[in-house]
């Protein structure tokens, strides 16, 4: 029993290590540069590939040249990565940090895809550390000693560095006031790139004695940036010695308590755990204040360019005429699959304007929206499966339910804001993934499936699938007819939202937005005023997840995968954020570009991330500020309006 605790301890202990360096690289770059980097993960997924092409031709000898060279070709592209687009954001509100990464995130996973392929390696080590050594009396695993060795030697070096070296002094009085070291003549952009390169170079480090005991896949990345965020928020986001105590305790508390013994509430106590520090400590255990001031406004798109109001709407009525008839001429004119493609479209436009109405006129950036959407999915499905086939009992209690829990969730995370407010966010979302991937009411990971929806009440009513009229060369299908059921939805989502954006209540929203303090000192409760907003987009957000549930039939958890609070981001930002409008425009370009790029390459998330982040740094406006950027240059345009700072050389990063 003795010998298998202590092998528990040792495996915590290896674990915990490796956190410890992939925390201490996120923990850096946001205590320098205040910069969330969701693009981490996959930095430490290529150091496990590239040191794979270094040791996969020379066998397990290379190992050791392998774990110098990739960390330098991982922190050389973090380098790149930082002053190419990192800093073209600095001066911009730093939650366009977290977009832009997102962005990147799809981009280097695509990459890895792309350059590797799919499937999972093992990365050869050498004999020197192979095998079991006795210690105390116990064999244990000579590479995870090997593991605890080195990396607790590469986290002392770090350390060191940024303690006792001039580089170090400069990192931390440029992370305590920028502009005095900037009018002493220091190039400080220069270190905020050396600082980014250094956490990429730990992650590629970390990947990479990891790999050395499992194997090396895509998706490795991914698996660990979650866990990673959970550890820095512990922590203290930009404390180093946060990094170290909690890389160690979630370690341990992870390989040796909870995977041994309650593995079935591995994830939910992970989270539950980050959940109560950042309700009770944002700052973590050994984080500092991080100022209120966010450094700079999200940015809208809602001037609408040359187009006034009226005329907006007048287009608005004629797009939603064209998608009346849009069905009629499915089958003779064009594929039925174009209607099956609106309905996705509608659906996630829906859903997108749900997060708009936080994001966009509130300033909430949520990356947990998921929970709602996927909450919403989950309860038509069990509502179907378990209590009544009826349709029209199960969706508004999808809409009532969401709304409920985004009232319970809004009560707790409007008490802090900015990256505080998106990580409490993530960290609701994620609970709920655990919950649905475990529980036998959901299905667990296989989900829910078979539904026979029934569109009546009382034993009374019909199956869509059960229609098929034809009319002449129009067919009438259950498809068909589900189609206008979502264009109802999303149209009465959009006039709702607009009638609560034209009333008082959209005035106080966009006053919180732009300036908080200002409208506190007005007198409004603000936080009561975005607590209601967060309800009327959760239950938005419900609403397009259960529709999603009738459309496909069957739910499972990937619906409430923190990827899909990104990629509705992702259309947000496509779009055009606080306009309403921008959001479902947004939808129809991801779903768009995704149909044409998949006929061309199955790598299509790499171009769309490529644009994602292009937008976030060239057009962060959206696709509906266009016409407000070419007005100027049409003939009788009007004179382009002036644009707020965003940032230059002379102020980047400056708090």
């Amino acid at each position: 029993m003795l010998a298998g605790l202590t092998q528990q301890l040792l495996d915590g202990l290896t674990l915990g290590v490796v956190y410890v360096l992939l925390a201490a690289g996120l923990s850096v770059i946001f205590g320098v540069m205040h910069v969330i980097n969701f693009a981490h993960g996959e930095l430490f997924a290529l150091g496990a590939y590239f040191a794979l092409a270094v040791i996969a031709p020379l066998g397990g000898t290379a190992f050791f040249a392998a774990l110098l060279i990739a960390p330098l070709l991982v922190g050389v592209i973090g380098v790149a990565i930082e002053r190419y687009t990192v800093q073209p954001l600095y001066g911009r509100n730093p939650l366009y940090h977290i977009l832009l990464t997102f962005g990147l995130v799809l981009v280097l996973n695509d990459l890895i895809y792309l350059v590797w392929g799919p499937g999972a390696s093992s990365l050869p080590r050498p004999d020197v550390v192979s095998g079991t050594i006795s210690v105390f009396g116990f064999g244990v695993s000579a590479y995870n000693l090997f593991i605890i060795v080195a990396g607790s030697l590469m986290a002392v070096a770090v350390w060191a560095m940024l303690e006792y070296t001039r580089y170090g002094l400069i990192i931390r009085a440029g992370s305590q006031d920028r502009q005095m070291v900037r009018n002493l003549g220091i190039d400080i952009d220069r270190y905020y790139s050396l600082v980014f390169g250094v956490g990429a170079a730990l992650a590629a480090f970390a990947g990479i004695i990891l790999a050395g005991s499992r194997q090396v896949n895509p998706e490795m990345g991914m698996s660990v940036i979650i866990p990673a965020f959970v550890i820095v928020v512990l922590g203290g986001l930009g404390s180093f010695k946060g990094a170290v105590a909690g890389g160690l305790f979630v370690g341990i508390l992870q390989e040796s308590i909870l995977r041994p013994y309650v593995p079935f509430l591995e994830g939910m106590v992970l989270f539950l755990l980050m959940i109560g520090i950042l309700l009770v400590r944002p700052r973590g255990l050994f984080g500092t204040e991080t100022p209120d001031d966010e450094g700079g406004e999200l940015l809208t798109g809602s001037n609408g360019g040359f187009l006034d109001p009226k005329t907006r709407n007048r287009l608005g009525v004629a797009m939603v005429g064209l998608l009346v008839l849009v069905p009629f001429g499915a089958g003779w004119l064009y594929s039925t699959f174009v209607v099956t493609l609106l309905i996705e479209v509608l659906i996630w436009g829906l859903f997108a304007l749900s997060l708009d109405f936080v994001m966009g006129y509130t300033g909430l950036v949520s990356l947990g929206h998921a929970l709602f959407y996927g909450l919403g999915a989950y309860v038509v499905a069990i509502t179907l499966q378990q209590v009544t086939p009826s349709v029209f009992v199960a969706l508004p209690l999808a809409i009532v339910i969401s709304a409920a829990v985004a009232w319970v969730v809004g009560y707790l995370s409007i008490r802090v804001s900015g990256v505080y407010f998106a990580m409490i966010t993530l960290a609701f979302a994620e609970l709920f993934y655990n919950a649905v991937t475990r529980l036998e009411i959901t299905g667990g990971s296989e989900g829910i499936f078979g539904l026979d929806p029934v569109y009546g009440i009382g034993g009374v009513g019909v199956e869509l699938d059960s229609i098929g009229l034809f009319l002449g060369p129009v067919a009438i299908t259950g498809r068909l007819l589900f189609y206008y059921v979502v264009l109802l939805a999303l149209v009465a989502g959009f006039l709702l939202t607009r009638r609560m954006l034209q009333s008082p209540f959209g005035a106080v929203l966009t006053s919180i937005r732009e300036n908080e303090q200002r409208a506190t000192f007005l007198g409004y409760d603000t936080v009561t005023y975005k607590r209601r907003a967060f309800v009327v987009s959760g239950a938005l957000a419900g609403l397009s997840g259960g529709l999603y549930t009738l459309f496909t039939g069957r739910v499972f958890p990937a619906t409430a995968e923190w990827m899909v609070s990104g990629e509705v981001i992702v259309m947000v930002i496509l779009g055009g954020m606080g306009t309403l409008y921008g959001p479902i425009v947004g939808s129809a370009t991801f779903f768009g570009l995704e149909y044409v790029l998949t006929g061309v390459t199955e790598r299509w998330r790499l171009v769309l991330g490529s644009i994602f982040v292009l937008f976030v740094i060239f057009l962060p406006r959206g696709l509906v500020s266009v016409p407000e950027l070419l007005a100027p240059h049409l003939p009788g345009g009007p004179g382009p309006d002036p644009e707020p700072a965003t940032s230059d050389s002379s102020t980047r990063g400056d708090d």
